[in-house]
């Protein structure tokens, strides 16, 4: 692009991203739109709104190749944002971009798996992170997210602040989990985070000030299935449902 149309794309560009804050998008949303904008716009080395129909349609049909269905719905996603909300204009078109339906069922741990990889775990905090995410059916970051505050032992729940969708709701807390988390926060005794993120001397730990990393737990996460020779593809859900897991309550 020369000057005057890679000014006129940066101006575009601030406007999305400030758009899309105003709407309240999560920040990885935010952060796939504008990808999505800016790819476009570096493979035709020109500011999208002055793209044709034609080029738009060659476009996604060489990103259907190239991409994952994943990628091809945030693109067209992103930019039907752009054109609507910064354009101001209709794209109609867009529905011509449709992946197809799969239906595919989630590979589920059985119940000694699932033991099997907590007993293999050796580190405390991260037993207990499984032990946290498997028995309540949290994903990831829920579990990263604990605070101390959202534990109401008395009413045996667990306050689960901005989920999915950014939503709050209340999942029981087994008495295992219980027990298990009250015994990790008396090791560390941090004052906010329930898995705070820091190693070494406990006075480092009990100040730690965000939650423990995220790619350090997946890659925990991981090793651990390794180590058990479990095949089934690992996510950032639980494998098991919450009704299969309270029953290591009772061992």
């Amino acid at each position: 692009m020369n000057k005057a149309k890679a000014e006129r794309f940066n101006k575009l560009y601030d406007r999305h991203l400030r758009l899309l804050k105003l709407q309240g998008k999560a920040q990885k949303t935010i952060d796939a739109y504008a990808r999505g904008v800016r790819r476009i716009s570096e493979h035709f080395d020109c500011c999208p709104d002055q793209l044709t129909v034609e080029q738009r349609e060659i476009y996604f049909s060489e990103l259907v190749e190239s991409h994952s269905w994943s990628t091809v719905k945030v693109d067209r996603n992103g930019l039907q944002f752009f054109w609507k909300h910064v354009l101001k204009q209709d794209w109609q078109w867009i529905n011509i971009i449709k992946a197809p339906k799969i239906k595919s069922l989630p590979d589920i741990l059985t119940v000694g798996e699932v033991e099997q990889l907590i007993g293999a775990t050796r580190k405390l905090r991260y037993r207990v992170f499984l032990l946290t995410t498997y028995s309540m059916g949290l994903r990831l970051g829920e579990t990263l997210s604990l605070q101390v505050g959202d534990i109401d032992g008395a009413r045996k729940q667990i306050h689960i602040r901005r989920g999915k969708g950014h939503k709050d709701r209340f999942v029981p807390l087994p008495d295992l989990t219980h027990q298990a988390l009250r015994a990790l926060w008396c090791k560390h005794r941090n004052p906010c985070w329930l898995f705070p993120n820091a190693i070494g001397s406990p006075e480092r730990i009990r100040s730690a000030t965000t939650h423990m990393d995220r790619g350090g737990a997946q890659a925990a996460m991981k090793a651990v299935v390794t180590q058990c020779g479990i095949k089934k593809k690992s996510r950032s859900t639980p494998f098991a449902t919450v009704s299969q897991l309270i029953c290591l309550n009772r061992a």
